[in-house]
């Protein structure tokens, strides 16, 4: 029984880091584009994946609850960070295109 605790703590590890990723990703998307892929709002995200990595950290994974939180983690990922990122909801940084891009579109060297 003991080799078998051992395993499900290391499956537990992809899980916790799993669900961290989805948090942050969350976390540097912008409000308006949940709001335009037509998702929940970003601070109801944030609440339900942050409640997901604390449910994943405190309880144990054959327990009904990071079961729960896990279909949530996968839920973002499959059907809401597409949708956003569809939008342009991307984060910090560069929000696409090329370093060339100027205010009016790219540019082409005068061609």
């Amino acid at each position: 029984m003991v080799g078998f605790d051992g395993l499900v703590n290391l499956l537990s590890i992809p899980l916790i880091v799993f669900g961290a990723f989805a948090l942050v990703d969350a976390f540097i998307r912008r409000e308006d584009a949940f709001r335009a892929a037509g998702k929940q709002t970003k601070p109801f995200w944030l609440i339900i994946l942050g409640i997901a990595l604390v449910v994943s950290l405190i309880f144990p994974l054959l327990s009904f609850l990071p079961i729960i939180g896990l279909i949530a983690i996968i839920v973002y990922f499959v059907d809401v960070r597409p949708a956003i990122k569809q939008v342009g909801g991307g984060g910090g940084g560069r929000r696409g295109g090329s370093s060339s891009d100027g205010p009016y579109g790219p540019y082409n060297g005068g061609r």
